[in-house]
């Protein structure tokens, strides 16, 4: 059970969205809501504020009539649900919705107590609302798609319930569930903040953490494979460099290929006199980048990540909502809290960083696929009969296609700003395109990383090291072992690439 009493962490969406945790609201959480409820209903009596009692956006100059602010709310509700594209899967909802009901906890929305008990309602039911990938500009927050959730909190829309697209109505009925009333501005607090991109954004920092994780491994088991030499994973070499993500990389592959028997002292084989009167060397004296470099790589990937966590933590426990009601100073303030750029920005740079990955992963399968780089392996791994047959040839393709999608995708949202809504909104976000496109980027490259992987163990399939391999590298081999069989005749790939690809985004 998750009480909601204090600022959220990313382990909370990780008990929410994968263990299926409920959640509570702490009683001093229900009092603050209901404080700024009312509040915000006696302070608005003779006031002008935005959304209460004027249109919305650039209509913002129309009063609006005492007898017609309610139906106000139910008109921007309505009108901007209108969301298309594919409908966001159910954990990404789900953590849109947690992100946007502890922004409503705060107590700086004036919304009333019933939205926040009927979120979690929803939640805890895992009763999905349908929403759209497409919609959001990111600059008044996430209309569109925000529309969307509030569209089910009033009774009307889609729900996916039990697997199935179903009426809000019915499943309400079904659920014993009654719709929200709005009081005073709740359409516009549902729907005016970052919570659709916060909550993919964080999503997408739990499934990255992951990804590095695994490419960790990769990069560890490639070093073993063709007995690199180990100095460039040393303390002293690292600690020459500042970056905390490289001395941290160098540490976990250190530690990992402590008991391996393949990777090579500098010492023993160059340092000793061996070389003396050797014109040229058989063995390489330093390996390719993406064998050597792999601290320098992945370090700032690494880095980039803590800061994105960082940023999606800071702007799920925000306000970011408008205007914003404080209680305590007993004032409303108008501004733009609901703009999503800093969320934009986190997103550009982690689609840029898990790009750079991919790009990694591609290049140190390159190195086991091509013998004429790595020579100590078949062409492509084939462990079959030369010419006959393909070994790993034809997943090379969709690795190295895939990368290059990545790659493409990588391109910023962040500037891609387009005036709209009468050029009220004139400078915009796009952060939700650019945590959608960074969802993309992940998943991509899970797909390479999962190539990847079958391509090492059928490498050390064919050394017969697995005698020799760190225990790292034994578990990673048994854990891929388990999915992919060994093979030396042609096999159809595409499933053993699908299921690695599943195991890898499992999160346990």
């Amino acid at each position: 059970m998750l009480i909601i009493e204090k600022e959220l962490e990313l382990s909370d969406f990780y008990k929410v969205l994968f263990k299926n945790d409920k959640i509570e609201l702490g009683q001093s959480i229900i009092e603050r809501v209901n404080k700024s409820h009312q509040f915000l209903k006696e302070f608005s009596e003779n006031k002008v504020i935005y959304g209460v009692n004027t249109g919305f956006g650039p209509m913002a100059q129309y009063k609006i009539a005492d007898a017609d602010r309610l139906q106000l709310q139910y008109n921007l509700i309505r009108s901007h649900a209108s969301g298309t594209g594919e409908p966001l899967e159910a954990k990404y909802v789900k953590a849109a919705m947690l992100a946007r009901l502890n922004t409503l906890c705060l107590g700086n929305s004036g919304v009333h107590p019933s939205v926040v008990e009927l979120m979690i309602e929803l939640i805890n039911r895992d009763i999905i609302p349908l929403i759209y990938s497409h919609g959001g500009v990111g600059a008044s927050g996430d209309l569109v798609q925000l529309a969307h959730l509030a569209l089910v909190l009033i009774g009307e829309g889609q729900v996916f319930y039990k697997g199935k697209l179903t009426p809000t109505s019915e499943v309400f009925e079904i659920e014993n569930l009654s719709p929200i009333k709005v009081v005073i501005r709740e359409g516009l607090a549902l729907m005016n903040g970052t919570s659709v991109m916060t909550g993919i954004g964080i999503v997408n920092t739990i499934y990255s953490q992951k990804l590095l994780s695994w490419m960790i491994d990769c990069s560890v088991a490639i070093n073993e494979i063709v007995c690199a030499y180990d100095d460039h994973l040393s303390v002293e070499l690292n600690q020459t460099k500042k970056h905390k993500g490289q001395q941290k990389i160098a540490k976990i592959m250190r530690e990992a290929l402590s008991d391996s028997k393949l990777t090579k002292s500098r010492e023993d084989y160059l340092y000793s006199g061996n070389g003396n009167g050797t014109s040229i060397f058989k063995d390489k004296v330093q390996e390719y980048y993406s064998l050597r470099c792999v601290p320098q790589i992945l370090g700032p990937v690494l880095d980039t990540l803590k800061g994105v966590k960082r940023i999606m933590i800071e702007e799920v426990n925000s306000a970011n909502d408008n205007p914003i009601v404080d209680v305590e100073k007993k004032h409303v303030y108008h501004g733009g809290n609901f703009h999503g750029d800093y969320i934009s920005l986190e997103m550009d740079k982690l689609k840029l960083v898990v790009t750079k990955l991919s790009m990694l992963s591609e290049r140190q399968l390159n190195y086991l696929l091509n013998h004429k780089l790595n020579d100590i392996l078949p062409p492509f791994v084939n462990l079959g009969t030369l010419g006959l047959n393909f070994g790993m040839q034809g997943v090379q393709f969709t690795a190295t296609s895939t990368t290059a999608e990545n790659q493409t995708l990588s391109n910023p949202m962040y500037v891609h700003s387009i005036p709209n809504n009468n050029d009220n909104q004139d400078i915009v976000s796009m952060g939700t395109n650019a945590a959608l496109i960074t969802k993309k980027v992940i998943e991509n490259a899970f797909e390479v990383v999962a190539i990847e992987l079958i391509t090492v163990i059928q490498a050390i399939e064919y050394l017969g090291v697995q005698d020799k391999i760190s225990t790292k590298t034994s578990e990673l081999y048994n854990q891929i072992r388990a999915i992919v069989p060994v093979f030396k005749e042609d096999v159809i790939m595409y499933p053993y690439v699908n299921n690695v690809k599943e195991f890898l985004m499992k999160i346990d």
